[in-house]
């Protein structure tokens, strides 16, 4: 109802609807307000813009604001490892575990593509080990796959299981074995797997086992590594 309408009303009822409907308005605003806000805290943490963000924090925006694919500004900031833009948004609060819609969150995306700078600040607030990705995988389980050391070495001090098991069968050593390179890089993950106690017989969801698969892919050095830890 128009306000000038409201205002022609008789009495304490017109002072009702009249303070109902700029109670309502005022809400409106300050959702709008906020929406916008958000928008424009994701954009600056996509461009890592980190004292834009710290401009937007003090304007009261909401610093675990999501986009439209449920993305936090502080994932958007990972996602281009931006770690200026990181540590600003962590430093204020940000949920180092919120995950989008593809089952992302900071911590996981960090790990898996060996964002090292900001994992640790990740590790330093609050990560969640055991959380997992969309294929039910910890953060090792990736950063394995994909070369990683240093992220792996960190991710296992930092106490992840190094014997989690995702949705494919696989373990972090499994999948740096199946899905790596066999080179360097690759060997001393497993390496590093094998010193942090894992089981090097777990085999994977149709029973073949790592030594199995080493020598299926002719990685020399892993399976001599693999059969020197007691691997069958």
């Amino acid at each position: 109802m128009p306000l000038n309408r409201l205002t022609q009303m008789p009495g304490q009822a017109s002072r009702r609807h009249l303070l109902a409907a700029l109670i309502i308005l005022l809400n409106l605003g300050g959702v709008a307000e906020a929406t916008i806000l958000e928008k424009e805290l994701v954009t600056a943490a996509r461009l890592g813009n980190a004292a834009e963000i710290r401009a937007l924090l003090k304007r009261r925006a909401t610093v675990d604001g999501r986009d439209d694919s449920g993305a936090t500004a502080l994932l958007v900031a990972t996602r281009e490892n931006h770690v200026q833009a990181a540590r600003v948004l962590i430093d204020a609060g940000a949920d180092v575990n919120a995950k989008d819609r593809m089952e992302d969150s900071p911590y996981l995306y960090a790990g898996a593509r060996g964002y090292l700078e900001v994992l640790k600040m990740t590790l330093t607030h609050g990560a969640d080990l055991r959380s997992t990705n969309r294929y039910g995988g910890t953060a090792l389980i990736p950063a394995a796959e994909r070369g990683h050391v240093e992220t792996v070495s960190t991710l296992i001090d930092a106490g992840v299981d190094v014997d989690h098991v995702n949705d494919l069968g696989w373990t972090a050593l499994l999948e740096a074995i199946i899905l790596g390179a066999g080179g360097d890089q690759h060997t001393e993950i497993v390496r590093l797997l094998i010193d942090a106690g894992a089981d090097v017989n777990l085999a994977d969801g149709d029973g073949v086992r790592p030594l199995a698969h080493a020598q299926r892919r002719g990685f020399r050095e892993i399976e001599r590594l693999l059969a020197a830890a007691g691997a069958r």
